[in-house]
């Protein structure tokens, strides 16, 4: 009976790491991206291929850190670009990949700040309008 017992505290001790180890960590699954050559009117894109894994957190409550990247020369409360990287280091600026920034969609404006911040929201993938993100995080409230 002790043994049956300490083997499911250590299952549900491994599961609870592994939801907590995603939760801190969905920038490095969110990494698992692929692309293959697409069209549309105005010729080639390059369309993304989500994971499996990064399948599996569409639509679930995910919380994601980084710093708020101010864009169309303005910051717009409800409405941010959350980067994994600084400033100097992100997809629009420097050295990131696009699988390293997401909109965020506020459900109460936030006021900017060039320190890092955390969210979470419901995560939406986004595959085929090349007007947006790849990554966008809804209903959104600021954690940190």
């Amino acid at each position: 009976m002790r043994l049956k017992f300490s083997v499911i505290v250590v299952v549900l001790m491994a599961v609870s790491g592994v939801s907590r180890a995603q939760e801190n960590n969905v920038w490095k699954t969110l990494t698992g991206v692929t692309y293959e050559i697409g069209e549309d009117e105005y010729g080639e894109l390059y369309l993304p291929v989500f994971s499996e894994d990064i399948q599996a957190l569409e639509g679930k409550e995910v919380s994601a850190e980084g710093y708020i990247i101010p864009f169309e020369g303005m910051f717009k409360p409800e409405h941010i670009i959350l980067s994994s990287l600084p400033l100097a280091e992100c997809f629009f600026c420097g050295s990131g990949g696009p699988e390293t920034v997401m909109e965020v969609m506020m459900a109460d404006p936030i006021e900017y700040t060039s320190k890092r911040v955390k969210v979470k929201g419901t995560l939406k993938l986004n595959a085929k309008d090349p007007e947006k993100l790849m990554y966008i995080l809804t209903d959104a409230e600021l954690v940190l």
